[in-house]
Formats: structure tokens, C-alpha cells, sequence
């Protein structure tokens, strides 16, 4: 009995202290003492969010959110959401959130007038075909036979030839929309587009069309990264950095992100 209670007392002392940690790393930093508010778009979409409702903490942005709240310490209930437009949330000034998640690109330009914490997320390319290729087998061998696309200026090209190599040379284009009206007249089967911009197009704007795979993070050439944006300045930030690094160094993130935009998405990697 009396080694049951040791190791109990043990362990809640180590769980006390984490989170006397945790919180310590974010005192005094969060617009309201022992909460912490994060952001995310009016509205918000999937898969990013599911059914508009972050606090469920389903889809892959509020699974992330409250893996890095933990981290610092904070209980669930201790997360406060917010909402807020992209455009505004870019713009400098005071900000009503300790962190804002909407995808937002991390970009000289924009680390003018705000702060990013370090990656969240790294964008795949993933491989986007026409309604009549839909049954492809999504490997590389089959990719091969396809008709393809793609934004000449984009380094999407340049993996295509690399890592596919098409049968036939890819049709080039001066942009991501022309690609897309390519594929709905019927003259490409397949393009390559970072994951978030596939998912979209294919849900909006390709009728018919479908995500074949994706390719891992470390094979895309300057994959575009998703950063938690804050107020410039945001004493917040040292904090934020080192949950998402435990979090990536631990595995977690990776794992919040095949469940959320590789099983969920049903978009598989393509080895």
C-alpha cells in the first residue's frame, strides 16, 4: 500500500510541476490572466476546422491548438476561441487574440507588421486528376501515363519532371486558375498543387475531380509553411515556439496531421 501511494504522490508531483511550468512560460503574456485565446476564421473550414466548430477541437488547426495550449499548461476549458477575417488579422496593430490560425503563410512581407511562431505545418504537394483518371492507381507508375499540368513559374514543375516523370511533357500555364479551367475542358488529367490549394480547387472549383495522394513535406522544394500569427512584439512567442517543437520532436504533430489531413481527407501518401 505505502508503494502505491509513493508512486502516486510521484507522479502527481511530476504532473504538478509540468504544469507549474507550462504556466510559468505563459504568465502575465496572454490578454486574459490563465486563459488562452486563439483565432480562426469566420468561418472556418474544413479540414482545417471541422463543421465550423473549433471547439470541438476536431480538425487539424484546433488539434493542434490544444496539443500547444497543453504544452504551456493550459486545460481545455482554459481556451478561449475567437474569430477573425484573414485580411484583418494580417494588418498591424493590437490584436484581440494571443494566436490566430487560418493557414496563414509565413512570408518576409507579412513579418513586417506581425509575428509567426515557427511551422505548424509544412504544405505537401499532392497530385489533383480530372474525373476520367479518377481510378488511377496512385503510384508513380501510373502517374506516369497521365496528361499533365502545372504553373510553368511554380517549383511544381520542376517535381513533376523530377519525381514522376511524365510519358509526355507537361502542359505549362501562367497560372493556378488556368490549370484548373485546363483540367475541366478535358486537355490535362492530372496537375500537382500544394495540399491546401488541391483541397480547395477539387471541392470548389474541378467538378468531378479528386486528390490522388499526396508526397511527403521533405520531398516539396520550399514547401509553404503555416505559422501561428501574433501581435508583433508578443512576449507570447518564445512560449508558443518551444510546445510546437516538444510537439514535432515528440511525433504528436505528425500524428495530428495524418489523422487530420491524410485519413480524414482520405488523401494517402504516395511513396
Amino acid at each position: 500500500m505505502s508503494k502505491r501511494v509513493s508512486l502516486a504522490a510521484i507522479a502527481l508531483a511530476v504532473s504538478t510541476t509540468a504544469a507549474m511550468a507550462g504556466s510559468h512560460c505563459a504568465d502575465g503574456k496572454t490578454l486574459t490572466d490563465g486563459k488562452l485565446t486563439i483565432a480562426t476564421g469566420n468561418p472556418a473550414y474544413y479540414p482545417w476546422v471541422m463543421d465550423n466548430a473549433p471547439e470541438s477541437g476536431n480538425g487539424f488547426e484546433p488539434a493542434v491548438a490544444y496539443a500547444v495550449a497543453s504544452k504551456m499548461g493550459f486545460e481545455a476549458a482554459d481556451v478561449i476561441w475567437v474569430r477573425s477575417s484573414f485580411d484583418e488579422a494580417i494588418q498591424p496593430g493590437p490584436k484581440s487574440f494571443d494566436f490566430n490560425m487560418q493557414q496563414f503563410s509565413i512570408t518576409e512581407a507579412r513579418e513586417k507588421v506581425v509575428d509567426f511562431s515557427v511551422p505548424y505545418y509544412s504544405a505537401p504537394m499532392a497530385v489533383m486528376v480530372a474525373a476520367n483518371a479518377a481510378e488511377t492507381e496512385a503510384s508513380v507508375e501510373a502517374l506516369r501515363d497521365l496528361i499533365w499540368g502545372g504553373v510553368g513559374t511554380t517549383t511544381a514543375v520542376p517535381m513533376l519532371t523530377a519525381i514522376i516523370q511524365p510519358n509526355k511533357d507537361p502542359m505549362l500555364y501562367a497560372d493556378t486558375a488556368d490549370v484548373a479551367a485546363a483540367m475541366q475542358a478535358g486537355q490535362i488529367d492530372a496537375a500537382m498543387f500544394d495540399l491546401p490549394t488541391a483541397l480547395y480547387l477539387s471541392a470548389v472549383v474541378v467538378e468531378g475531380s479528386k486528390l490522388l495522394g499526396q508526397f511527403p513535406a521533405d520531398r516539396t522544394e520550399n514547401p509553404d509553411q503555416f505559422g501561428m500569427l501574433m501581435e508583433e512584439g508578443n512576449p507570447l512567442k518564445a512560449c508558443v515556439n518551444e510546445a510546437i517543437n516538444a510537439l514535432a520532436e515528440s511525433g504528436e504533430l505528425a500524428g495530428i496531421e495524418a489523422e487530420w489531413l491524410q485519413e480524414t481527407t482520405g488523401v494517402p501518401l504516395i511513396d
